[in-house]
Parts: structure tokens; C-alpha cells; sequence
């Protein structure tokens, strides 16, 4: 066991170290912090078999950003769009879409009718300008639930639980990644990478501010999971539905966004010792730690229940949810 565990976070650091050009997200040490700050505060009747693995997944925080490589462009593809969540873009949107392919073809509608008439807009509206990253992490969640499933089945039984556990951990590295970003207030806004559009209040259009936040001051301020641990808070989001918590917390990070153009705005993220910045990296990353936690709490009793019996199926024409557009039926 011991062996498979090296085995493994050696595989993650070396697919990380040769990836060219990958894009790290909120730093590779906020993620690693994050990460870590959520599998330690699992409580006991949590899923604490993933605690185990806390290495592997720490070292892989950052692994998704090096499948948006431009030389795997059909991996870039797929997953630049879970990254981000640029509300401004799809206020359109109402109610969000219970599905990612519903959403994009709402995106690909209203590109359709203002092509013409604003074809400024119109290029900035589709998936990659727009973002999937809460169904990047519901559909992660989902697969956890399942992963879990099967690790109660091989407890039950008395058997070796490590394959689906496995299987478990590397869910959690991509969940952990989505959510992480998720919590950066950066990720959830078109101003990602400097001010778009009108500026009345001045604020820098120089696209380094994303990675002089996320990655310059978060490592120059020697970030900890013992400094973040603290504020996590008692866990929650134990009922209710979980796509709108998701939502709910990526309006919640982006409504955070100007707050850091202020900041900056102030001197640049120059001086480590900011109490103002800090207290923003403590609140956003343990804002994310404390939601995976919850997010793998939660998948944790849910896999107790057996999979629900959906009648009509989602593939069945006469389910009154069907939509012909996509193919199936939303949750």
C-alpha cells in the first residue's frame, strides 16, 4: 500500500513538472493548502479514508491546469472553460441551466442572434469566455459519490478497499482544483486578468495582477494550512441542493472581485506584510478548503443511500424533463 502511495504522488509531481507551460491557477501552494486544509478537517464520520491520501492529492492540487496545455489543444478544450465562471458574461442566463450542454446552447443562441448587431460581445460569447467550472465540480462531486459507493461496498465485505479509494482520491484532486479556483475571486469575473471595459475608477489593465495575487503574494506571504485551519468553521452544506450551493459560492467569491482591484490598486500587492491582502487570502482559501470539506462530507453520506431509481430515465423520450437539444433530461 505504502509503495502504490509513492508510486502515485510520484507519477502526479513528474506529470506536473513536464507539463509545459501549464497555468497555475490561484499558485500551486494555495491549492496544496487548500487541499490540505479540507482532508484534515474531514470529521470521523466523514470519508477520513481519504486522509491517506493526502499527499498524493496535495502534490497534485494543481494537475488539471497542465491539461490546458496548447499543444493537447483537445484537452485544452475541454477543460480551459471549467476554470472559470465570468458572470457578466451570461446574465442572459436565467435560471442557470441544470445542465453544461443546455448552458452552452444558450450561449450559442444568444451568439446567434446578436452576431450582427454587437459583434464585439458576440465574440466573447460562448464557452470559453463565459466558463462550466460549476459543472466542472458537480460533475466531480458525482463521480465521488459513486467512487464511495464502492469503497462502503468493499468495507461491508470485508475486502481491500484501495482501487476505489484510488479512484476516490483522484476525484478529489479534480473537484479540489475546480473549488479552489472557484474561491478566487479572479476566477469568477471577465476583469480575470485586468479591467475590461469601461474603468471610471482607474483600475490596472495589466493582465499580471491574476498571478501577482494568487501566486506572487500568496507565496510571499508563506501561506499555511495552520493559519487557514482556524477558519474553516464547523462543517455544513449537509442538506439542499448542491449545484445551487456551488453557485452560490462562486457569487459569493465574485462578489469579492473589485475588492481586490482596490488593493491592488493601493500598491500593487508589493508588500507581503499587507494585513488587508492577507486577511483576503485567509478568507478565500479557507473558504474553499471549507468547501470541499463540506462537498466530500456530504458525497460521503450520500454514498450510503443506493443509487435513486429515475423513472422515466433521462434518455427516455417521455420523461416530461426531456430535451430533444442535448439528448437527455437534467437533474
Amino acid at each position: 500500500m505504502m509503495m502504490m502511495r509513492k508510486l502515485t504522488l510520484a507519477l502526479a509531481l513528474g506529470a506536473l513538472a513536464f507539463s509545459p507551460g501549464a497555468a497555475m491557477a490561484w499558485g500551486g501552494t494555495a491549492h496544496e493548502v487548500i487541499d490540505r486544509a479540507a482532508l484534515d478537517a474531514i470529521p470521523q464520520d466523514g470519508p477520513v479514508f481519504l486522509k491517506a491520501y493526502t499527499d498524493y492529492i496535495a502534490a497534485s492540487a494543481s494537475l488539471p491546469d497542465s491539461w490546458r496545455g496548447d499543444s493537447e489543444n483537445f484537452s485544452k478544450m475541454e477543460e480551459d472553460p471549467n476554470h472559470g465562471w465570468f458572470r457578466e458574461q451570461f446574465r442572459f442566463v436565467k435560471p442557470i441551466p441544470r445542465s453544461r450542454y443546455e448552458f452552452i446552447l444558450a450561449l450559442y443562441k444568444r451568439y446567434e442572434t446578436i452576431k450582427d448587431s454587437d459583434p464585439a460581445t458576440a465574440a466573447r460569447t460562448n464557452v470559453r469566455w463565459t466558463g462550466t467550472l460549476p459543472y466542472a465540480a458537480i460533475e466531480a462531486y458525482d463521480r465521488l459519490v459513486v467512487c464511495m459507493r464502492h469503497v462502503r461496498k468493499a468495507q461491508a465485505e470485508g475486502g481491500d478497499i484501495s482501487v476505489p479509494a484510488q479512484h476516490c482520491a483522484f476525484q478529489t484532486i479534480r473537484l479540489g482544483h475546480y473549488i479552489g479556483d472557484g474561491a478566487q475571486p479572479l476566477h469568477d469575473s471577465i476583469h480575470s486578468d485586468g479591467w475590461r471595459g469601461d474603468n471610471p475608477s482607474g483600475y490596472t489593465r495589466d493582465r499580471s495582477i491574476h498571478g501577482r495575487f494568487e501566486s506572487q503574494f500568496v507565496d510571499g506571504m508563506k501561506l499555511t494550512v495552520a493559519v487557514i485551519a482556524p477558519r474553516l468553521g464547523a462543517p455544513g452544506h449537509r442538506d439542499g441542493d448542491m449545484f445551487d450551493a456551488i453557485l452560490a459560492f462562486l457569487d459569493q467569491a465574485g462578489d469579492r472581485m473589485e475588492y481586490v482591484y482596490q488593493l491592488e490598486k493601493r500598491d500593487g500587492f508589493a508588500d507581503f506584510a499587507d494585513k488587508d491582502v492577507r486577511a483576503l487570502v485567509y478568507e478565500r482559501t479557507a473558504a474553499g478548503a471549507a468547501m470541499l470539506r463540506d462537498m466530500l462530507c456530504r458525497a460521503w453520506a450520500e454514498s450510503a443511500s443506493p443509487p435513486a431509481r429515475v423513472v422515466p430515465a433521462p434518455l427516455d423520450f417521455s420523461n416530461p424533463r426531456f430535451n430533444p437539444e442535448t439528448g437527455s433530461a437534467p437533474d
